[in-house]
């Protein structure tokens, strides 16, 4: 009995000895922790080597102790380098910097320098050569959503055209099979002259009406190039030192259209941009030399005839007017109707066709400049520009804005620095 009583008091006199013991451990461990806090700096790192924070410790990170009294040899020589003194955080090497776009897809930092890819390949191009695929290639890099396959007149494959047929006029076809297929069996021809399309590389210039092409001399200038496109009833004959006299489209649309036969240059094509119903109905009495209702749902009086032979007749593709409007310009898509604001000039709509089918884009006679109210419209009249007032369907702002970026990318070249 005695001897149970010696054991149990043995044992409780060796747990009180262990607490005790642990007691004290604990609070040296404590005091060392304490002083290695106050007297160091715990930063951690990532696995690349990124700082995380002061004090925290992390899956994956390693803890580096630093003391932070700085020793003698380092502070005695304020000449080292900081790098000698300091740690330093191991910081990643920058990558490229990462391209910016505005709403509608183009690069917000338009450079003027053409970018090291194709300043390679151009570089042996003396100047007035034509540089295959020049001016879809930088529309690409500040535009890459831009695709160029697309026909710059409808075709007897029409129908076919899933990017038009289900838009009405003036952005599509819907509708018109009837009048289109009609117009299309008496012209049988749908591309440009046969000398045009087999041109390797096509300079295209789109002469606009503004009166900033008046006295600059660019007649040779403009007539040097492989397709010349003239607007609308623009005139030739008298202006041909500022304009030149060499016409390969003109694209209009009944109101627009020359209503004077004299005035037609001789060798043209007459391409319609059909921008309503009853823009395809006029042009099936021209082809086929109906009688035509000067007031059959125009805003104004039309041509009643234009002189050429039904195969001189084209029809431009409508895909222009809906890109144009919708994808550069950014005009309302209205559900796909024409509405107040959303059609683009004709002068845009030609730029966006030559886009798709030249290698080189210029243009001379655009820009409206209403800080000169005194300045002429148009070449070829004397109206002022104080004439101008706000268009219903048009929104100059946005296409001078749209412009504006294909020439500072070099994308086009402005003749008459009016854009």
């Amino acid at each position: 009995m005695g001897l149970l009583v010696f054991m149990r008091n043995l044992l409780l006199a060796l747990c009180l000895f262990l607490v005790l013991g642990f007691l004290y451990y604990s609070a040296w461990k404590l005091h060392l922790l304490r002083w290695e806090d106050s007297n160091s700096v715990v930063l951690s790192f990532d696995s690349v080597g990124h700082t995380i924070g002061s004090g925290r410790r992390e899956r994956k990170t390693v803890a580096i102790v630093l003391p932070l009294s700085i020793p003698s040899h380092l502070a005695a020589d304020p000449g080292k380098d900081r790098a000698q003194k300091e740690p330093t955080e191991t910081m990643a090497a920058p990558g490229p910097a990462i391209p910016k776009y505005d709403k509608l897809g183009f690069l917000l930092n338009l450079d003027s320098k053409l970018p090291p890819e194709l300043a390679s390949k151009y570089a042996n191009f003396s100047e007035g050569m034509c540089k295959p695929g020049y001016a879809s290639a930088l529309m690409t890099v500040i535009f890459p959503k831009f695709s160029k396959p697309a026909p710059m007149f409808l075709d007897d494959s029409f129908r076919k055209w899933a990017r038009i047929r289900d838009f009405v006029p003036p952005f599509g076809i819907k509708g018109q099979d009837n009048l289109i297929k009609a117009i299309l069996s008496a012209t049988k021809d749908y591309r440009l002259t046969p000398a045009l399309d087999s041109l390797s590389c096509r300079r295209c210039i789109i002469v606009g009406n503004g009166g900033v092409l008046a006295n600059k001399s660019l007649g040779l200038k403009i007539d040097d190039y492989d397709v010349v496109v003239r607007l609308n009833s623009a005139p030739v004959k008298g202006f041909e030192k500022d304009v030149g006299g060499k016409t390969t489209l003109r694209i209009t649309y009944p109101e627009g259209a020359i209503q004077k036969m004299e005035q037609y240059e001789k060798d043209s094509l007459f391409v319609l941009a059909g921008f309503k119903w009853q823009d395809f109905k006029w042009l099936k009495y021209i082809v086929y030399k109906e009688k035509v209702s000067a007031s059959d749902g125009f805003w104004k009086s039309v041509a009643t005839r234009v002189p050429r032979e039904p195969h001189e007749i084209r029809i431009l593709n409508p895909y222009f007017i809906q890109e144009a409007a919708f994808s550069f310009i950014g005009l309302p898509f209205n559900n796909g109707l024409m509405g107040r604001g959303n059609i683009p000039t004709l002068g845009s709509v030609a730029i966006t066709m030559a886009l798709h089918n030249c290698d080189e884009v210029a243009v001379a006679g655009f820009g409206y400049d209403m800080s000169s109210p005194n300045a002429p419209l148009h070449y070829y009249e004397n109206i002022k520009m104080s004439a101008i007032k706000e268009s219903w369907t048009h929104n100059i702002q946005r296409e001078k804005e749209f412009l504006r970026k294909l020439v500072k990318a070099r994308v086009i070249t402005d003749l008459t620095s009016g854009i």
